[in-house]
């Protein structure tokens, strides 16, 4: 990874119970940047992506993650929106559809 600081921390979901946000450690950053990195998603660094945001919304962002350039900030956003599983939707689509008569074990 290029840049930036380990002491950063990652604004990563929302909590199913609390709907909150759940903030992820130096860790998470890593393990999301290298998922990316072995994906593909990090290759040559030729795109570029501009738009107006709110400044409060940018502090808030950096703050909340850690994160201090805004190109970093950028790219693990877009790293974890790349790589959701979409576990919720895959979970919802097959409910129902193990025979109940299946012995589990417990």
């Amino acid at each position: 990874m290029r840049g930036g600081s380990d002491a950063r921390k990652a604004k990563v979901g929302r909590s199913a119970k609390t709907g909150k946000f759940l903030v992820v450690d130096a860790a998470r950053f890593k393990a999301v940047m290298k998922a990316a990195e072995h994906s593909g998603l990090l290759g040559e660094k030729s795109a570029r992506i501009g738009g107006r945001i709110s400044p409060a919304l940018l502090e808030q962002a950096k703050k909340q993650t850690g994160i201090q350039t805004d190109t970093d900030l950028i790219e693990f956003a877009l790293a974890n929106v790349a790589l959701e599983d979409d576990f919720g939707k895959t979970f919802g689509e097959v409910r129902g559809t193990v025979d109940p008569s299946l012995k589990l074990g417990f």
